[in-house]
């Protein structure tokens, strides 16, 4: 839809900023379409470094196998902005989009605001506008300052893994990380926090402790008791549930796959009601793009991974050396991450690296810059112009049993729309 396309771009010169962060801007522009962020489904809100989108949809899938309706709202998108607003199970349309934008555009009047702020004063116009069960939301970035943050209330705070990322603009240390992703934490909220690193893990607890809320962790309140190629089991107490692999791959997934089951136990003692076939169900079945997605089964196997912090790289690395293929991945970057840590941490786990631009990225490294990053690590690593000609030739050359692409989540986007269109 054309007409849509140039809308977005309209929005997205409305702030000189790319990432500005501040509730105020988006708290008076809500308050101009009658403060919908006040009145809306049962939300459970979600942040953390790695796994919001996979818990959230592993979460999304298990309701809606269940027969709820639920909205959600995620960011950012891979190929289409319709992507990040589901509206009672179905994702929007382009005509309902474009109508909602334009409205909100209209009754901000040309104020300055983010494109992101923008997007999330429509999603809760939409949430508040249309009938649902529940409501997921997914923090774009960080979580006390954070534009979905707006909101006065959810049901579940879920803290996903917590690691090292956008450093410029959460802090330089992890306890400062975490003090902003704490932050969409209500008086109210049950808090489900994803296995942590053991100085995070404590630092919710003490929080949780101070503010009073009732806490759910990894490790005391439920465990991951085994994994074997097909099942899963979740010590709840002494109680223990057999669930199935989800049909996302690396281990991480089972971890979390047991987050989003944890929540829909608590939703289960709230009196919602939720069978062991639709937990299954859903867990199978959910898909979530370019997240070690296969593109390619036959050798070389090609697959999509937007892995582009530490603890993805670590996700990564584990799952490349348990495939005991030989792989190489093809890797662009956004110039704000850690390279070095990145780089390190896969090293020892690939054949080389194939470095290349971010198509119209201009916040990225350069194909040089990787190549250079590599060079100091003693990482192979060859340049290409694209991602074409970098498949192509580790075909010819014979160099790969598997190849990633992978380094972050706008390249992959870009790709698959490539491949799609």
């Amino acid at each position: 839809m054309k007409k849509l396309e140039v809308l977005l771009k309209d929005l997205e010169i409305l702030h000189p900023k790319y990432i500005d962060l501040s509730l105020s801007r988006i708290n008076k522009l809500l308050k101009k379409i009658d403060n919908p962020h006040l009145d809306l489904p049962l939300c459970i809100h979600i942040a953390g470094t790695n796994g919001k989108g996979s818990i959230l949809n592993f979460i999304k899938n298990i309701m809606i196998k269940s027969g709820y309706k639920v909205h959600a709202y995620i960011s950012p998108h891979l190929e289409k902005i319709n992507e990040r607003f589901t509206i009672s199970n179905n994702i929007i349309t382009d005509k309902k989009l474009f109508e909602t934008l334009k409205f909100i555009k209209k009754i901000n009047n040309n104020q300055k605001i983010t494109f992101y702020e923008i997007t999330t004063a429509a999603a809760f116009y939409l949430f508040h506008n249309n009938k649902a069960d529940f409501l997921l939301i997914e923090t774009g970035l960080g979580g006390r300052l954070d534009a979905t943050n707006v909101i006065k209330d959810n049901y579940i705070s879920i803290i996903s893994p917590i690691s090292l990322d956008h450093q410029e603009y959460l802090g330089k240390s992890l306890n400062k990380i975490t003090r902003e992703k704490l932050g969409i934490i209500k008086k109210s909220s049950i808090i489900i926090s994803a296995k942590q690193k053991r100085n995070i893990q404590e630092k919710i607890i003490k929080y949780s402790l101070k503010n009073q809320n009732k806490i759910f962790y990894y490790g005391k309140d439920w465990t991951i008791k085994k994994i074997n190629k097909k099942n899963f089991y979740i010590k709840k107490n002494k109680k223990i549930n057999k669930y199935k692999i989800p049909s996302l791959l690396g281990d991480h997934q089972v971890y979390n796959a047991s987050t989003s089951i944890q929540t829909i136990n608590i939703l289960e003692s709230k009196g919602y009601i939720f069978n062991h076939k639709n937990i299954n169900d859903g867990l199978i079945s959910t898909k979530w793009p370019c997240r070690l997605e296969i593109l390619k089964k036959k050798s070389p196997i090609i697959i999509l991974d937007g892995a582009h912090n530490e603890d993805g790289a670590k996700s990564l690395r584990k799952f490349i050396i348990k495939s005991k293929h030989k792989t190489w991945i093809i890797l662009g970057m956004l110039n704000s991450k850690d390279i070095k840590s990145y780089l390190k941490i896969l090293k020892n786990s690939i054949a080389g690296v194939i470095a290349i631009n971010i198509p119209n990225e201009k916040n990225s490294f350069s194909k040089f810059e990787i190549k250079k990053a590599c060079d100091n690590l003693d990482i192979f690593c060859l340049v290409e112009k694209n991602i074409a000609k970098a498949i192509y030739n580790l075909k010819n050359m014979q160099q790969a049993d598997q190849i990633i692409i992978t380094g972050s989540l706008y390249l992959v986007g870009k790709v698959k729309k490539l491949l799609n269109n």
